[in-house]
């Protein structure tokens, strides 16, 4: 199986494990979006913009904490969690070169979404 195909398959098991996500996206450390399910509507441009958004936004911040972190002396970074009036991101450290990003709805269950998230991040890791 090529990587790209493995990568999506990673996305495909999360979602399913967590219905009521509104996207998974894995992306670069340099903030290029790799493979994404996003929820967007029908129109592959508006979600393609939004992978773009994301893949960087992520990116940055898995940088950026990962500076803090060692700042700090708190050791390696592992993951990110942001929480919004209407919804949360948890942004996962996938190895070195990659970062895998989970949005979830006002309320998720953030115990669920680490726990499967955290592994599914592991394994990506492996195959950046």
């Amino acid at each position: 199986m090529a990587k790209l195909e493995a990568l999506q398959k990673h996305i495909e098991t999360l979602r399913a494990a967590i219905p009521e996500l509104r996207g998974v996206l894995i992306a670069s450390t340099e903030g290029l979006p790799v493979a994404h399910s996003i929820a967007g509507g029908a129109d592959p441009a508006r979600v393609a913009a939004m992978a773009d958004r994301i893949a960087a936004m992520a990116a940055a911040s898995i940088n950026l904490g990962r500076r803090v972190s060692e700042s700090l002396s708190v050791g390696q970074l592992v993951e990110i969690s942001v929480t919004g009036a209407e919804g949360q991101i948890f942004l996962y450290s996938a190895g070195p070169k990659g970062v895998l990003a989970v949005i979830a709805p006002k309320g998720g269950n953030a115990g669920l979404i680490h726990l499967e998230a955290r592994a599914i991040a592991k394994e990506v890791g492996e195959l950046f």
